[in-house]
């Protein structure tokens, strides 16, 4: 190149540089809520860690996240509980009924107030250290906490907010023991009562005039709709493995001495309708039982009548009556000694099996 035009390139070159600076940037809005933000589901995890066996620790996931940071810095995550990711199926559906009791309790949110002073120059720092106060509401329960969070602006378009160190959960809080002690007794481990939670939220800037959408964090949950299982008809081991959990769980209930189903049992019924739905070339047992309090043949009778209400509920929703075999064993099958109110309610259970 002749020295006049490798200097006249440079020149342009300059200015062309010197003319997109500004430009670039001006695109690093100072107010960090620009347009609001929206969760990346796919770039985004939450995790928790158990501890088994004394010193096993497990970490899962949830493969369902939403989420937005609104305009005024309000910031919601929603956590669908049902996908849980213990990479096990059994585990999953354990952890689902058992534990967190989704049938119930579908999801958990996570709501924060950012301010927007705080974050004011996060486009200069690029990332900034805060103690976050945040209210989880888990199972049934709302909790109030704080934790170190770092917030990092990795484009004008991309920013994430993750935590610096695990949050530490008491089960106890979430009315979460019950669940633990099912799990113990299923998978025959002691578990510490504790839930060990991290986080690495992404979010994504909304675009001029279309903020984010509430309905990510808004609209009616189906319980069991984000499960992560084999989709349409069961395999014989899925099926036998997910009647001995719902025998476990303690969510078919009856007025005392009566084998009028409650309303509050319809949630695990309806699952378990879905189940039994999705074994169409297998039969099952209903068996109700009883604890020792009154005489021996009432108690066989009223196990039996109760059996039979779970399995006309499932005949009214399209289970034929010749896939079920309704039976009462009364007290004769104890789990527990019948030593204690805790034991007795144990012992008053409807147990469901594969027939041979």
């Amino acid at each position: 190149m002749k020295p006049f035009f490798k200097h006249l390139f440079i020149t342009l070159t300059f200015f062309t540089l010197a003319a997109l600076l500004p430009l670039t940037a001006t695109a690093q809005s100072a107010d960090p809520f620009e347009n609001g933000w929206t969760l990346n589901a796919d770039d985004s995890k939450l995790r928790y860690m158990s501890v088994k066996k004394g010193n096993k620790a497990e970490t899962n996931s949830f493969a369902t996240l939403s989420g937005l940071i609104t305009e005024s810095g309000k910031a919601q995550i929603r956590v669908l509980l049902d996908s849980v990711d213990t990479k096990i199926d059994l585990r999953n559906v354990r952890m689902r009924f058992l534990f967190f009791e989704t049938f119930l309790h579908p999801e958990a949110t996570i709501t924060a107030q950012l301010d927007p002073g705080i974050l004011q120059d996060l486009h200069n720092t690029r990332r900034k250290l805060i103690d976050l106060d945040f209210t989880l509401s888990l199972h049934g329960v709302t909790v109030n906490k704080t934790a170190e969070v770092a917030i990092a602006l990795i484009n004008n378009d991309r920013v994430t907010v993750s935590t610096t160190t695990p949050i530490a959960l008491a089960l106890t809080d979430f009315n979460l023991e019950t669940g633990r002690e099912k799990l113990q007794e299923a998978a025959n481990v002691a578990i510490v009562p504790l839930g060990i939670v991290s986080f690495d939220f992404v979010f994504d800037r909304s675009s001029p005039g279309t903020p984010p959408n509430l309905a990510l964090v808004t609209n009616a949950v189906t319980p069991g709709s984000a499960a992560l299982e084999t989709k349409g008809n069961l395999d014989r081991e899925a099926c036998i493995g997910r009647f001995e959990i719902l025998s476990r769980t303690g969510n078919i209930y009856f007025a005392a001495g009566s084998s009028r189903l409650a309303d509050k049992s319809k949630p695990l019924l309806d699952n378990l309708y879905d189940i039994v739905n999705r074994c169409p070339d297998l039969r099952i047992e209903i068996a109700g039982h009883t604890d020792s309090d009154g005489s021996t043949p009432a108690n066989k009778r009223l196990s039996q009548k109760r059996a039979s209400s779970v399995g006309q509920y499932l005949q009214a929703k399209g289970i034929t009556g010749g896939r079920m075999q309704i039976v009462g064993y009364g007290e004769a099958n104890p789990l527990y000694p019948n030593d204690s109110s805790a034991n007795k309610a144990k012992n008053r259970r409807i147990e469901f099996s594969v027939l041979n």
